[in-house]
């Protein structure tokens, strides 16, 4: 089960990435927030899985 979270982790990270480059593209400031909060929150997440163990 952890290895499916973090694959969802990582394609989270993907998804805001290509969010942050869409919104540069597009000039939409809203966008690149939305993309960098997700990349943030699902590398904040991969790192309390990672610790936790197991």
């Amino acid at each position: 089960m952890k290895y499916v979270l973090a694959v969802v982790a990582l394609l989270a990270v993907a998804l805001g990435a290509a969010a942050i480059v869409y919104g540069e593209a597009d000039d939409s400031p809203g966008l690149q927030l939305l993309g960098a909060l997700l990349v943030v929150g699902a590398v904040g997440y991969g790192v309390r899985l990672a610790r936790r163990g197991g």
